[in-house]
């Protein structure tokens, strides 16, 4: 319970930061995918369903305030949390790269998804433009804040994991 309440807490508090802090930070309109990041990194941490509820809890709070349909982002990040969970036997605390690769990987979906399912549905064919000045700039710009926001995730979770640890072993 108390992980599930951490959770939420970690979405809310990057939900918030990236609706105000990081809106004040755009840079040309590009803003950083705080919850891409959160949905990825419980994923590869701690496996395809917690990669799914985080994922379904973060494309309701998307889709309620930014979004204009009610499912389409969480569906998207859903699957993200998933694909992202398939990963969690490769991954290691002490390496950087598969989260940065998937954490990459999964904005780069993220943004191909948003142009087919809001853009290119509403007659925007320019997919180049549309890669050059969102899709691109918005990943790097992800990416630059993933090697804060994740070591931040990762500290949380391996707190959250020894005291589960801690009391696990005094039923045992």
């Amino acid at each position: 319970m108390k992980r599930k309440l951490v959770t939420f807490v970690i979405i809310l508090i990057c939900f918030l930061l990236e609706g105000s802090v990081f809106h004040q930070l755009s840079f040309a309109g590009i803003k950083p995918n705080l919850l891409i990041i959160v949905t990825s990194s419980f994923g590869f941490m701690r496996g395809k369903k917690e990669g799914m509820f985080v994922g379904v809890v973060s494309g309701i709070m998307a889709d309620l305030f930014w979004g204009n349909s009610l499912g389409f982002h969480i569906l998207l990040y859903t699957v993200i949390g998933y694909m992202n969970g398939t990963f969690q036997r490769m991954f290691y605390d002490d390496d950087i790269k598969l989260p940065i690769v998937l954490i990459g990987s999964s904005e780069f979906l993220y943004g191909l998804a948003m142009y087919t399912g809001i853009y290119m549905l509403r007659g925007d064919f320019a997919f180049f433009t549309h890669l050059v000045d969102i899709i691109l700039p918005e990943l790097v710009y992800t990416i630059l804040i993933t090697l804060i926001l994740y070591q931040i995730i990762l500290f949380i979770n391996k707190k959250l994991e020894a005291e589960e640890q801690r009391s696990a072993s005094k039923f045992v």
